[in-house]
């Protein structure tokens, strides 16, 4: 397949990145503008519903239908009410040893957050990070520990499996978890391991339950089943994250991560293409 088989649905964005389909729109961040914007994906008009965050990051939705935000360098996650006003949600600074990351959150409440470890870059080793918990009542645990820059995050449509992506771990790889009621994970197990060139960034997770994995610096998003086994590589230029809704896949493409340039380019882009 080609580039041209994905449609822009909106563009002009710094870092777009995290997306979650939610009651009929697209909600993402645009990590390095600090905002979280809602897109009518028929219309291609997008509005701005936070302003103001520290490298905000990974967005969900508790039972309520309010917003949680995961705020990067604060290292803590907000809650934006329905009247617009946003206040803390949790504190994950002692949990979290670097900036926060993507977050899932489930249908019962809890989030799931992960954060970078520390400030190190490939090729050094990524320090060891903690994907941390908040319970829908803002209280923080520990959830998983030793992770290599843990990324993306998402459940399968049972809600009974977590999976999350290792983007720095050597070979980049996918791990699954047992979720319990209570929120809490246990029976750590490698879903997939990708081959060399691939670090696995945003996931999400089709209602077949197959995933969807963007894999930014070979230029694809990769489908996954829910044995493991690769099914196709879509390329696409630069994905950062991936979402499903409206039976589409949608990608959040930008040409560059470094801040300075995201922001004077702003050649951030949503693309989608029919779900297969």
């Amino acid at each position: 397949m080609t580039d041209e088989t994905w449609q822009v649905v909106s563009e002009g964005y710094a870092f777009p990145e995290c997306p979650r389909w939610h009651q009929g729109a697209l909600w993402f961040s645009d990590v390095h503008a600090g905002e979280v914007h809602r897109l009518d994906v028929t219309s291609g008009d997008s509005e701005v519903v936070f302003t103001g965050g520290h490298h905000n990051a990974g967005i969900g939705f508790l039972p309520t239908g309010e917003l949680v935000i995961a705020d990067g360098t604060s290292r803590k996650v907000l809650l934006r009410h329905a009247d617009g006003s946003v206040t803390y949600h949790a504190d994950l600074r002692g949990l979290a040893t670097h900036t926060l990351n993507d977050m899932h959150v489930s249908p019962a409440g809890f989030a799931y957050v992960g954060n970078y470890g520390d400030d190190s870059v490939p090729p050094a080793p990524a320090f060891p990070a903690t994907l941390a918990i908040v319970a829908p009542d803002g209280t923080v645990r520990a959830g998983a520990t030793g992770l290599e820059f843990p990324n993306g995050v998402a459940t399968d449509p049972t809600g009974t499996v977590l999976y999350v992506a290792e983007t720095r771990s050597t070979p980049s790889r996918i791990n699954a978890y047992d979720v319990a009621p209570d929120g809490s994970l246990s029976g750590r197990r490698t879903l997939v391991e990708f081959a060399e060139g691939v670090m696995a960034d945003g996931i999400a997770v089709a209602p077949d339950g197959h995933l969807w994995v963007a894999s930014p610096f070979t230029g694809e998003v990769i489908e996954v089943g829910a044995d493991g086994a690769v099914r196709q590589c879509l390329p696409v230029p630069t994905p950062y994250a991936v979402a499903v809704g409206s039976g589409r896949l949608f990608v959040c493409s930008s040409p560059t991560w470094v801040p300075e340039e995201a922001v004077r380019l702003r050649a951030g882009q949503i693309l989608a293409r029919p779900l297969s």
